[in-house]
């Protein structure tokens, strides 16, 4: 592997150097802005939890409604390729707006959205004002962690970056899949009909309103931008200027665009073994003792998912100081071909549990390292434009996979070739990702 010399913004050298002052994670967690900007993430991201199962429950397990693949795939689509085709130019205006303000107001109106829905899915409302109310959260919340993933290089030293990124985006996962535990537990108590969900959906508001509290906190400059006029009102030219000059850097940047089309091949796969999941817990499976199917079998796999997650903050900084992060990558998407076609092809709930664990160390590990490579390579001024950019990549992929789904994937969601697929995709991703990698930049 060859090594590449990363262009550290100029943000990140007011932040003294911690990693000689013991172990990277306590140097994290010493900093008290890391600590507002986490608090911040963990409380909105539980809220994203609680908010997601109600809204899976609500569309793909209320028995009032029906669920097949290319109903999976036209709400997929519907919530989020409309924020794909307009992410970017929330991008450019990350790197014009105070990071602070966006963090504060974006969960504010997340809040007053989600109580929109909430009504909606209480009087039993679909079709486009439903999704339409339901792309707003979703967006918002992109918005939301582009907006972190940009700020947190001003909150921590360079020599300390994989490790808050590992602590940061995990936990927010770990308590995402903690929040639809709480969505779970709710729909116990008070009931799975239209006023079950709506009730779980307005709870998320709570989250919300906690993560802007913690944003408020911060010094308005504190999280950048930094070196940019703010009192230019942006046009839509100024904003096409922007995405043009924002694909331009990440084109001269191959060490970046190799990652990025790496992940965003790893997301389709993740996507299509997601949607054939969905499919298998509420058409295909059946109780078998302490393993149970429809939204409470999910919620095992989200569990399972969830340990995954942890193993993967706990050994990717480790793992990556001593093998590289290119190597981590192919890495891992090569483990994911191996978990597929062994624990995958059985189709049982037995075997797909401790594939979802490999899967979530995958998913989170290549995220982790992909993240640190985008932070460390680009420049300040154009990293919210392609954080928003990668954020992009995401919906777009999995949506992709969602439509392939649609008429790939029976009602079922077994499919012994689709699995084949993904398992040799996989492989091919790693192959073609290690040995562009390998090359000087």
């Amino acid at each position: 592997m060859v090594a590449v010399s990363a262009t550290v913004p100029t943000a990140t050298s007011r932040a003294p150097s911690a990693g000689s002052r013991g172990h990277p994670l306590r140097a994290v967690l010493r900093r008290p802005d890391f600590r507002r900007l986490y608090a911040s993430r963990l409380a909105s991201q539980c809220a994203d939890g609680v908010f997601q199962a109600s809204l899976a429950g609500a569309v793909l397990f209320n028995p009032e409604r029906a669920a097949d693949p290319k109903a999976i795939a036209a709400a997929f689509a519907t919530l989020l390729l409309p924020y794909s085709l307009v992410g970017p130019f929330a991008g450019v205006l990350l790197d014009r707006w105070r990071r602070q303000r966006v963090l504060v107001h974006a969960n504010l109106f997340r809040c007053l959205a989600v109580a929109l829905l909430a009504i909606e899915i209480a009087v039993g409302t679909s079709g486009p004002l439903f999704y339409a109310t339901a792309l707003i959260v979703t967006s918002v919340n992109r918005f939301f962690l582009a907006a972190q993933s940009a700020a947190l290089p001003h909150v921590v030293s360079p020599d300390t970056l994989v490790t808050a990124n590992a602590l940061a985006t995990t936990s927010g996962t770990v308590v995402a899949i903690l929040g639809g535990g709480i969505a779970l537990v709710l729909r116990e108590l008070i009931g799975s009909g239209n006023g079950g969900y709506a009730l779980i959906a307005l709870g998320s508001a709570a989250g919300y309103a906690l993560s802007a509290f913690a944003a408020r906190g911060f010094d308005k400059d504190l999280l950048g931008p930094d070196d940019v006029e703010r009192g230019h009102r942006e046009t839509v030219g100024d904003v096409a200027r922007g995405l043009v000059d924002g694909a331009r850097h990440v084109l001269e940047l191959r060490r970046v665009a190799y990652a990025l089309a790496a992940i965003s091949a790893h997301r389709f796969f993740y996507g299509l073994s997601t949607i054939s999941v969905l499919l298998l817990y509420r058409n295909y499976f059946t109780d078998e003792g302490v393993f149970r199917a429809g939204l409470s079998g999910l919620g095992q796999v989200f569990a399972a998912s969830g340990i995954g997650v942890l193993l993967a903050a706990a050994i990717t900084p480790s793992v990556v100081r001593r093998i590289g992060k290119q190597t981590w990558i192919a890495v891992v998407f090569a483990v994911a071909a191996v978990t597929e076609v062994a624990l995958g092809l059985p189709f049982t709930m037995q075997t797909l549990l401790p594939a979802a664990l490999v899967l979530a160390i995958v998913a989170q590990g290549s995220k982790i390292t992909v993240d640190t490579i985008v932070q460390e390579t680009v420049e300040d001024e154009f990293r919210g434009r392609v954080f928003s950019f990668y954020d992009t990549l995401f919906n777009v992929t999995f949506v992709a996979a969602a439509v392939v789904g649609a008429f790939v994937l029976p009602v079922s969601g077994k499919s012994y070739a689709v699995l084949v697929l993904i398992a040799a995709g996989y492989a091919l991703t790693a192959m073609a990702y290690r040995l562009v990698a390998a090359r000087p930049a």
